[in-house]
């Protein structure tokens, strides 16, 4: 077998992908895929290769643990400095999700209480296409999620964000969007029954 086509270039770099982004079981980089073969089975160099491995793996999980923090969507315990950097209050025993949509609802309405300003904020809590409709006449604004069906599931939070940005002299309602009964006639009289009615009440069709 030659060292430079099959032992070395081609089984190991070549067949398998190659040793750039190569994990073992245990989640550490198996740093023996970079080194020519005769190494194997030097009992000293693979215990050696494997502590390197798992320092290097550890280095990279921290790398992305940190880089995952500056984003809003995949921060976890940095949630905590976007908080304090908006001015928020922070409470960690809410779910990491509920906090996220409050920080992007914080970070989308700064500014102005404009109309779009709304719209971004309600639609970064339902994770769909929101509408408002105004009645200037009656001081009133109404909200209404047209692209998701139902209640979002963190309605509490866009009451107490609505609470705080919109102006103080308006009043405001929501509306939801659920399936009409023409979507349902699809669905058998057994696959009707295997559902709940609240899962009727969003059923989008197949």
């Amino acid at each position: 077998m030659s060292y430079g086509t099959n032992r070395y270039g081609q089984l190991r770099y070549g067949a398998d992908g190659g040793g750039e982004d190569r994990l073992d079981v245990e989640g550490q980089v198996d740093l023996m895929a970079y080194l020519p073969f005769y190494y194997e089975g030097v009992m000293e160099m693979e215990a050696l290769q494997k502590q390197l491995g798992l320092s290097l793996y550890v280095q990279q999980r921290s790398a992305q643990e940190m880089m995952n923090q500056r984003f809003i969507a995949s921060a976890t315990w940095g949630l905590e400095r976007w908080e304090r950097e908006l001015g928020m209050q922070s409470d960690p025993s809410m779910p990491y999700e509920w906090r996220r949509e409050m920080v992007l609802a914080k970070v989308r309405g700064s500014g102005t209480a404009t109309k779009a300003m709304l719209i971004r904020a309600a639609a970064a809590f339902s994770g769909g296409e929101v509408e408002i409709a105004e009645f200037p006449e009656e001081y009133r604004f109404d909200i209404q999620f047209v692209g998701v069906m139902g209640v979002p599931l963190n309605m509490a939070g866009l009451i107490q964000f609505m609470d705080e940005v919109k102006p103080a002299h308006l009043a405001y309602s929501f509306k939801y969007t659920y399936t009409w009964w023409n979507t349902l006639t699809q669905l058998s009289w057994d696959q009707a029954k295997s559902k709940t009615w609240n899962q009727l009440r969003v059923y989008e069709g197949e």
